[in-house]
């Protein structure tokens, strides 16, 4: 038994393409599209004609546990309170608290059309088992998920985690390698990272000059910046993630591009945290979006990053930065993520959104970034099966979700009230 999505307007992001024409899904993915998505007997038939349909939204870099934070006291203003409280948060993050976070924070994506999240996990407290909380949190939500949790300085345990998770995770999930904190990182540590990528062929999501301190500290304990310790231990490349790079000049940035990472940016996360400002315009051919510990919301990311690009006089194509996402989910799963053609994975979002001006391959770009907005999505299907159905999520209850959020919260508040101050006395880095 299949389905057939007849009479939508399907949008795909690069090349720009708009066309009025039926899918056949089945098996979770896209089966046939136009005259080759004939129903067969069995079939259910969707009318979704003045309806819009989208590939699903990826954010490339995401903390999905961040979401316990929205609205707790902050140890300062601007990076500095921002790096202090996270480096308390995550010493005081339980299982419960991520698995909570996980689903709220995941929820709110579904609401918004995100279908893929990277997310990397920054718990110290409770690092064994963290990754299958996390995707037991999403799993009710049915998002697709890459997950790592991040190796901190000598920290064998979370590498441990990163590799366990990643051999028994299959379907939607995916495991990978978190890292960061390099002013923190010893060489032989990040050699280890990289023996581990190798021998379980997995993406490294790496986080690096988000932080202005970060490069002085990697001068002072291991003469070298940032960028020129991960090329020195081969960690830059097409299996690669980089995210932030707010703080790296042009010719660091330039020596990393030549090796063919992705580079994601997170606009809304670094004008509130007041960390600076990226130059996304020189990310090359594979930058990307993430929404780091802002609402799980690309396409609001998307338009937050292309105005903020526009402003400072280097735009950015917001298309192909969101088609990026969906080249590097592709990479991540082996399987086409993100053509509305045969073969592909059908992670689709279904917008009911009446334009009020021309809409075609021409101006697309302009309805992303000036007309869109998460308040459209109507339905959204991940890996051929319905998450969401007329704004109802299909196999959670969006009221339970959020009072276990709260209550988890909560507890976590004051726990990390309790920690911060010996925390941040005590710790260093960009957490």
């Amino acid at each position: 038994m299949g389905t057939v999505l007849k009479g939508a307007t399907l949008v795909e992001l690069e090349p720009a393409n708009v066309e009025v024409a039926d899918l056949r899904i089945s098996g979770g993915r896209i089966l046939g599209r136009g005259p080759a998505a004939a129903p067969e007997a069995s079939d259910e038939i969707i009318d979704l004609s003045g309806r819009l349909v989208f590939p699903g939204f990826v954010s490339a870099h995401h903390h999905l546990a961040a979401t316990l934070l929205r609205g707790a006291p902050r140890a300062g203003a601007g990076f500095g309170g921002e790096r202090a409280t996270r480096l308390a948060f995550r010493e005081v993050l339980s299982l419960d608290d991520a698995e909570a976070a996980a689903a709220a924070g995941g929820l709110e994506g579904l609401l918004a059309g995100t279908t893929t999240v990277f997310d990397t996990h920054v718990a110290t407290r409770e690092v064994e088992g963290a990754l299958s909380r996390v995707a037991h949190g999403l799993s009710g939500v049915g998002l697709r998920a890459v997950l790592a949790q991040r190796v901190l300085a000598g920290d064998e345990v979370a590498l441990h985690e990163c590799l366990s998770y990643a051999a028994k995770s299959r379907g939607r999930f995916r495991g990978a390698v978190g890292l960061g904190d390099l002013g923190q990182m010893a060489d032989e540590a990040l050699r280890a990272v990289r023996q581990a990528l190798d021998d379980a062929k997995v993406l490294g999501l790496i986080t690096v000059a988000e932080d202005a301190e970060e490069e002085a500290q990697c001068q002072e304990h291991y003469g070298a910046v940032p960028s020129d310790r991960l090329l020195e231990a081969d960690l830059v490349g097409e299996g690669v993630v980089i995210a932030q790079g707010v703080h790296l000049s042009w010719p660091q940035l330039s020596s990393l591009i030549a090796r063919g990472p992705w580079l994601v940016h997170t606009a809304r996360s670094n004008m509130a945290s007041q960390t600076g400002h990226a130059t996304p315009s020189k990310f090359g051919v594979r930058g990307t979006f993430g929404t780091d510990v802002m609402p799980l919301d690309v396409l609001s990311e998307a338009q937050a990053a292309t105005l903020r690009a526009s402003e400072s006089g280097q735009p950015i194509d917001i298309l192909r930065f969101l088609a990026n996402g969906h080249r590097l989910a592709t990479k991540a799963f082996g399987l086409p993520v993100g053509p509305l053609r045969e073969g592909a994975a059908a992670d689709l979002v279904v917008l009911d959104y009446q334009p009020p001006t021309t809409f075609d391959a021409s101006t697309l770009a302009a309805h992303a970034q000036s007309g869109l907005s998460s308040r459209y999505v109507e339905s959204v299907m991940v890996d051929g099966l319905w998450r969401l159905w007329k704004r109802k999520p299909l196999a959670v209850d969006p009221v339970e979700v959020a009072r276990t959020a709260r209550h988890a919260a909560e507890a976590m508040w004051k726990r990390l009230a309790e920690a911060a101050p010996a925390t941040v006395a005590a710790g260093k880095g960009d957490g």
